[in-house]
């Protein structure tokens, strides 16, 4: 997609975390329009106050199709950052990773799936535009104390590679991205190094203006890939000892 400069964004997830970095460096990069979407998008009065009409916000939960059909309804996007997702810090032996796991799928997979297919035919009518995928090291490696929301990130992977191969031949760019911990709400149990959402972002932004198409936009999540390809089960056990909640 080369430039995020000049191009209407739409941010999923947008009112906090890497969500809510992505749509300030959007702006910082001179994108044209943020549509910042989430379920309470009253959330982002502040930062819609102060784009001078740039950031509009939209009422979307992504496993809600009326609100997906109703965001489809901006025809003028050309890059779409999939970045809401939920996580539970279940096990598989956990009496509730079903129910949790269904939950953490219908969002994290389900989710990121119906938006694409939604956008998928603005971004061909734009020249092809751009997809991001937010998944996780942990779509790689599943993590004990999140077995589940490895589960549904490792999905995400699977799709992403999938509308990768699909959506080629519109000349759509579709970018997996795979953070360690990011110093976000939903790693504050985890007592280890966290990388801030705004170097998370702003990595993510740099590949895809150099045109990559995995990125691993920190430290601990390079270092860990890097393991992974070496010696998997090696790493799942290291990953297993190592990434406990405090």
């Amino acid at each position: 997609m080369s430039k995020v400069e000049g191009k209407a964004v739409l941010v999923t997830g947008a009112n906090r975390g890497i969500g809510r970095a992505f749509v300030t460096a959007l702006l910082e990069r001179g994108a044209a329009k943020v549509y910042a979407a989430a379920r309470q998008p009253e959330t982002l009065s502040d930062v819609v106050a102060e784009s001078n009409g740039k950031v509009i916000p939209v009422k979307l939960d992504v496993t809600k199709p009326e609100e997906i059909a109703a965001a489809a309804k901006h025809k003028d996007v050309a890059l779409l950052i999939n970045n809401a997702g939920t996580a539970g810090f279940s096990s598989f032996t956990n009496p509730d990773a079903a129910d949790l796991g269904r939950f953490e799928m219908e969002t994290n997979y389900f989710g990121t799936l119906n938006v694409s297919q939604a956008f998928a035919p603005t971004l061909k009518a734009n020249g092809g535009g751009a997809i991001i995928n937010l998944g996780s090291i942990a779509s790689h490696v599943n993590f004990p104390v999140l077995g589940t929301y490895s589960a549904s990130k490792a999905a995400v992977h699977s799709l992403t590679q999938g509308l990768r191969a699909e959506l080629a031949e519109q000349g759509t760019q579709v970018v997996g991205v795979y953070p360690g911990p990011v110093d976000t709400d939903m790693a504050e149990k985890f007592e280890t190094d966290k990388t801030s959402p705004q170097e998370v972002v702003r990595q993510i932004l740099d590949a895809l203006e150099r045109g990559e198409e995995n990125v691993f936009p920190d430290p601990t999540s390079t270092q860990l890939y890097e393991q992974f390809l070496a010696a998997p089960d090696a790493t799942a056990k290291f990953v297993g000892q190592t990434y406990l909640p405090a």
